[in-house]
Formats: structure tokens, C-alpha cells, sequence
């Protein structure tokens, strides 16, 4: 299951991240994937000084999400890292490493996320294409919006013909790592959120538990 989040970040979010992407210092993208030969991309150096500003304003964009506290369930949320792909850079198709080492600690990586710096215009080719069975879902959003998908599926970043796509992207380890379990709990907080307010009261207090016991029974503290 996957989830588009419209305007994750504020315009003045997007204006200094793009303005960030200007100072800061980039490396090779295959500092963190040494091993695949497809990935041909830059990253943010997490050794520059203002590394952790950007990393502070797409993390304070995570926590203030509604949307996305409630699919994710996060537990960990990775520092998220400024990608930035120059006319032919790519990533070929790959899938995101299970364990994703931070510093001294490990995080599982359940979920994936991508989060639109570039406006689209400014760029052509760079398509985050998702592998669905025998599908290839191709997504270029509007710079602000947010993808998250299972970090599980095949995914790809198609050559960028011209222009300079930059993405933020991170993992996240959710208090429930079973994908079907998770969108269970999903679907019931969305018939909460939807119509709660329109049940009888003793329907409301029916479904929360069944919604509370769930998240007990499959989640991890």
C-alpha cells in the first residue's frame, strides 16, 4: 500500500531546502550503496555543518503529519538525506536494504519515503518508478508532496534527461512490522477518523477497542 502526502513541506521549507542544496557539500550517492554499480546519484555529506538543517526541517515535516503518523506507525524514522541527481544520473532498480545501520544502532526498514524537493517543470525524466507484479508505476510529484511505499518493493530512478531533480529520502521502522497487519490498523483509524462522529456511541467504543487491541497485539515498543 502506498500513501501520497500533498504539501509535506511548506513553500519556505522547499525554498531553503533548494537553497541548502546550493551550499551544502555533496558526495558520491554510492558512499552508502558501495556495492550497486547502478547508483549513480549525489547525497548531502553528513559531515557538512548544515547537514542537520535540512535534516531538522524534513523531520519536523514527518512529526506534524497526521497523515503520516497514522500510516506509518513510526517507530524510527531515519535522518532523511537530500539526493540530488544531475542530467544522467540515475538509481537503477533495486530494493532498500532490510537493516540500515545509523551511526552506532540499526533501524529495520519497513517503509521507504520520498519527499519532492524539485518542482517538476524544472526537470524531465527522473521518475521514481515503483514495481507493482508485472506493473511499473511511474510518480513525479509536485515539489512538497511525499511518497511512502513498502520498502520491500522494486523500485527506480529512470535517467534525468535535463535539469536537476532533488528528492529527500528516508526509511522508516514502524511499530508494526507486518505490511497487512499495518494497513489493517490504517483502514480502521481511517473509518474512525471518517465516521466517528456519526456512530452511536457504543459502536465508537466497540470499534476503538478493537482498533486498540490490534495495535497492542502487533506492535513493538
Amino acid at each position: 500500500m502506498f500513501l501520497k502526502i500533498p504539501n509535506l513541506l511548506a513553500a519556505p521549507e522547499i525554498s531553503r531546502l533548494v537553497a541548502l542544496s546550493r551550499e551544502l557539500r555533496f558526495v558520491d550517492g554510492r558512499v552508502s550503496n558501495p556495492a550497486n554499480q547502478t547508483k549513480v546519484n549525489l547525497q548531502a555529506d553528513a559531515a557538512d555543518p548544515k547537514y542537520a538543517e535540512s535534516v531538522q526541517i524534513v523531520s519536523a515535516a514527518f512529526t506534524r503529519s497526521r497523515e503520516f503518523v497514522d500510516f506509518a506507525l513510526p517507530k524510527h524514522v531515519a535522518p532523511p538525506l537530500l539526493c540530488r541527481y544531475e542530467s544522467g544520473m540515475k538509481y537503477g532498480a533495486h530494493a532498500d536494504a532490510a537493516v540500515i545501520q545509523l551511526g552506532a544502532g540499526r533501524i529495520r526498514s519497513d517503509l521507504s519515503c520520498t519527499v519532492f524537493v524539485s518542482d517538476p517543470s524544472t526537470y524531465t525524466g527522473g521518475e521514481l518508478v515503483i514495481a507493482m507484479g508485472n506493473l511499473a508505476i511511474p510518480i513525479k510529484s509536485a515539489a512538497g508532496e511525499a511518497i511512502v511505499y513498502p520498502s520491500t518493493a522494486l523500485h527506480e530512478v529512470v535517467p534525468v534527461r535535463s535539469g536537476q531533480r532533488l528528492v529527500s529520502i528516508t526509511f522508516i521502522e514502524s511499530l508494526i512490522a507486518d505490511q497487512h497487519q499495518r494497513t489493517q490498523v490504517y483502514e480502521l483509524n481511517e473509518i474512525a477518523a471518517l465516521e466517528g462522529l456519526t456512530m452511536k456511541w457504543e459502536n465508537r467504543v466497540r470499534l476503538d477497542v478493537v482498533r486498540q487491541n490490534l495495535l497492542r497485539m502487533w506492535s513493538t515498543t
